[in-house]
């Protein structure tokens, strides 16, 4: 698909050309930083009052699902990065691409239009993950209430140690600048 299909229809000549090669290009393929493990689940549970028994009971889990799974809301906190790694240098963040995005277009501030999720297998305690992050599409500019910008949309696929996929996150953005005072 072409950087002009990407956009519904709309001419992306007005993309740096560094913007238009990121289109449906896998970047930042990264493994997470630990296995997944049931304190995390189990943390995440007791801050939503998620008493599901699947998240908690051992004879549930495996009744149902054939063991313990993390619930499927907890995708994206499988990609975050700790804030702090031991030997890890600069700053870490989340969907690193979406950051580039902003630079890369000059637009400096930026709005989480949509997010939507598709499961696929369970995660189960120990799996190891690798997401990868895709530029599925780059609107053109456009004003808006909050300034001119532009629309774009990452998804982010994510597979267990298996290679099997086990979801993937939907993310629109606006990126814009401010309207000048």
């Amino acid at each position: 698909m072409s950087a002009r299909d990407s956009q519904t229809g709309s001419n992306a000549t007005d993309l740096p050309i560094e913007a238009q090669r990121m289109i449906d290009t896998p970047l930042y393929e990264e493994p997470g930083e630990f296995p997944i493990e049931l304190g995390y689940v189990y943390n995440s549970c007791a801050a939503v009052q998620n008493g599901n028994p699947i998240f908690w009971d051992p004879a549930v889990a495996e009744a149902i699902t054939g063991g313990p799974i993390a619930p499927p809301t907890m995708m994206s906190v499988w990609f975050r990065p700790h804030y702090w790694a031991p030997g890890a240098t600069g700053e870490r963040k989340a969907l690193q691409t979406h950051f580039d995005l902003k630079q890369i277009l000059d637009l400096p501030e930026a709005v989480v239009a949509s997010n939507e999720a598709v499961f696929g297998e369970p995660v189960r305690p120990g799996d190891r993950l690798t997401t990868r992050q895709i530029v599925r599409s780059i609107g053109p500019l456009k004003q808006t209430k909050l300034g001119t910008g532009r629309f774009w949309t990452i998804d982010v696929e994510t597979t267990n140690q298996h290679g099997e996929w086990v979801g993937t996150e939907i993310y629109t953005m606006l990126g814009y600048r401010r309207p000048e005072q």
